[in-house]
């Protein structure tokens, strides 16, 4: 079943401490719908302005995204530069120039809106909101949040979360939302909130996934060469939707546990090149063989 995403579609400047790149492909809509496109057809919903490059629309083509849903209107598109240090977990935003990305309002063709599984990745909780309203009973809805909306738009994040089957988030996020230290802590009480069910991200210690009585922690795979972190969250984030799309019609715990595993290959693929580039080239086998051998390492002998 094709999975509905709605987010950011962007351009990046990002500098690391031995290389700076500029007009990058990036947004969080742009790495979750072409990780799960590996796995499901994607429908995309977001806005660009006349300044971004037609190539980018042909490459969502040739991995089978539609488009209907992306609006191109006078201005420029939503520019991001961040600066990462050494560790390269550590990153400074140096610039956020939203333009037409600030008055986007997600608009819904009409054969988006019976879409089953959706992923309303990382915009501000009032517009996942308004996305959820133009549906038509989806059987699975995952979202991404992060500080900023539970800082600034907390009330419009607890409206959201009842109507949220799965939703997404960073530790220190968690930590914030639930003002507990401990992240078991934390993924419990997000679950009272409303979520059926809660993965936290933990970056380069892997996630952890909350159910009912139900508890999963799954590692990060081992990498030596990380050039660009930039985007892996929404990557990881639509690996696992895009893998419930395309393979379950009902989730279960299970379901989410695989989901989670190839969500963190997604990502590792992700960190080793700049912008969407080791995303472009993937294929299938791949990304299997890297999933066989994360479960060898981790020794998922329950998961097939």
């Amino acid at each position: 079943m094709a999975l509905l995403v709605v987010g950011s579609i962007a351009l990046d400047t990002v500098k690391t401490p031995v290389e700076e790149h500029g007009d990058l492909f990036g947004g969080s809509a742009s790495y979750a719908a072409t990780a799960a496109s590996y796995f499901s057809p994607v429908k995309l919903v977001g806005i660009v302005g006349t300044d971004f490059p037609q190539t980018e629309f042909d490459f969502w083509k040739s991995r089978k995204i539609d488009t209907a849903g992306v609006q191109r209107v006078e201005g420029k598109t939503f520019r991001w530069s961040g600066e990462y240090a050494w560790d390269l977990n550590t990153r400074q935003t140096r610039s956020t120039e939203l333009n037409v990305f600030e008055k986007f309002e997600p608009k819904l063709p009409r054969s988006y809106r019976k879409a089953d599984f959706v992923l309303l990745a990382n915009i501000a909780p009032a517009l996942q909101s308004r996305v959820l309203k133009q549906m038509e009973r989806p059987h699975f809805v995952v979202a991404d949040t992060m500080n900023l909306w539970i800082e600034t738009t907390r009330a419009d994040l607890d409206t959201l979360l009842p109507n949220v089957d799965l939703l997404i988030l960073n530790d220190s996020e968690a930590r914030e939302m639930t003002k507990e230290t401990s992240l078991i802590k934390a993924g419990r009480g997000i679950r009272k909130m409303g979520p059926r069910y809660v993965a936290i991200k933990k970056g380069e210690h892997g996630a952890l996934l909350f159910g009912d009585n139900e508890f999963f922690s799954c590692g990060a795979y081992p990498l030596e060469d990380i050039h660009d972190p930039t985007g892996a969250g929404d990557t990881f984030a639509g690996g696992m939707a895009g893998y419930l799309a395309g393979t379950v019609r009902k989730v279960h715990f299970t379901d989410l546990r695989k989901a989670m595993i190839y969500g963190s290959v997604l990502a590792s693929f992700c960190v080793e090149a700049f912008s969407l580039e080791r995303l472009r080239n993937l294929t299938m086998d791949q990304i299997n063989e890297r999933y066989e051998a994360f479960k060898l390492m981790s020794q998922f002998e329950v998961i097939t």
